[in-house]
């Protein structure tokens, strides 16, 4: 696994935004940098972190088993009483998903490092899927790179066929998606996923998380008062939950992507419930629950992590009882988790995290975030990659 410096499209920036991707450069900050490639051999793709991306996402399914039919482990998850049935039907009756992404801390040698499951609103999905693809095409042929470089890359194949299945699993059904307003970067993840659907044949309307409403029968419909009966939300389950509505999730013929049962999945929680279940995989650190830290006694630091937080918001380093390092954020109230510390690779001065998606139960590409710190989150930069050797 090395990081190269490459010469940037001269015209990156209006095929930007040409081609929608309008968040490249957010807050004023350069999000997406072509600066420099991250290139990997064939078999650090293979046997680095596809393999193991597929065993893991079986895993942590298992996890999923065993908490939804344990009422302890649903308020370990810290998850709403009154949401438990919801959560469990849609388990039980085997609700579809579409996606998943599983990051890893990897240098190109060893065993990967899994750091945490967003598996129900893991954002970067248009960047990875197709504007990293169109960089390495143009790359190619301009010739600044080997005409044989390839790229661990089929999400966009994949979410298009698995649309294309959901569509004979929900037939005539319209898909919604949804997202909050005022967040260009969520607006545009959303309309790349809606294209996909749209590829498979799917008939799709779009609606804010705001302008969700309720008819007299309590189905959620939207600004046309058109029920809605097929919903995709980048919106966490953990909000969805506590909306007005939430009292309603579960009593309407609303089919869910992703569903509920993701809100097990994307859980903090989930950390140390493998390790329980799974001890001393090569793929995983130790995790606990705050109740179990006399477990981690021998560990000289741990990284503390809020059961919901997203975007590496409110983690922090816990070296010999003391915070050495932190960031801020929202979350914290529901509770932590705690994981053995494993700091990123660094290349050139920058903490490397990689991510590694999922598409119906199957690796389907990678991405790599970058940042000064260690702690990735919101704004940390994604820079391409190439698979050559």
């Amino acid at each position: 696994m090395l990081r190269h410096p490459i010469i940037e499209r001269p015209d990156w920036q209006d095929k930007a935004n040409e081609f929608g991707f309008k968040f490249h450069t957010m807050y004023g900050e350069q999000y997406w940098d072509e600066s420099a490639y991250y290139q990997f051999t064939l078999e650090q793709i293979e046997q680095g972190i596809e393999a193991p991306t597929e065993e893991i996402h079986q895993m942590c399914l298992a996890v999923v088993d065993r908490v939804v039919n344990d009422d302890e482990l649903m308020r370990r998850f810290c998850l709403p009483e009154t949401q438990w049935d919801f959560i469990r039907d849609s388990w039980v009756n085997g609700d579809p998903c579409l996606y998943s992404r599983l990051d890893f801390a990897y240098n190109g040698q060893g065993h990967a490092k899994l750091y945490e499951n967003n598996a129900d609103t893991p954002t970067s999905v248009y960047e990875t899927g197709f504007w990293q693809w169109l960089w390495l095409q143009d790359q190619v042929d301009a010739q600044v790179l080997n005409r044989k470089s390839d790229q661990f890359n089929s999400l966009q194949e994949k979410l298009v066929h698995r649309f294309s299945d959901l569509r004979y699993l929900t037939p005539d059904r319209e898909l919604h998606f949804a997202c909050c307003k005022g967040t260009e970067e969520d607006r545009g993840t959303v309309q790349y996923l809606e294209d996909c659907a749209n590829a498979a044949g799917i008939k799709t309307k779009f609606v804010f998380i705001e302008d969700i409403g309720l008819d007299k029968d309590g189905n959620f419909t939207d600004l046309d008062n058109q029920v809605i009966s097929w919903m995709f939300k980048l919106y966490p389950w953990e909000f969805m939950f506590e909306e007005e509505y939430g009292q309603y999730l579960g009593s309407n013929n609303i089919r869910w992507l992703e569903p509920p049962w993701k809100a097990v999945l994307s859980n903090k929680a989930l950390l140390p419930m493998l390790w329980q279940m799974f001890p001393n995989h090569p793929n995983l650190l130790p995790a606990f629950f705050e109740d179990e830290l006399a477990k981690a006694k021998d560990l000289e630091t741990l990284v503390r992590k809020p059961i919901f937080s997203r975007e590496g918001a409110n983690i922090s380093f816990i070296k010999d009882q003391s915070e050495i390092l932190r960031s801020e954020g929202p979350y914290g109230q529901e509770g932590y988790i705690y994981q053995a510390s494993h700091v990123l690779p660094n290349f050139s001065d920058n903490y490397t995290l990689i991510g590694s998606w999922l598409v119906d139960d199957k690796a389907a590409g990678i991405s790599l975030r970058e940042d000064k710190g260690p702690i990735t989150q919101d704004m940390s930069r994604f820079l391409p990659h190439i698979i050559l050797g």
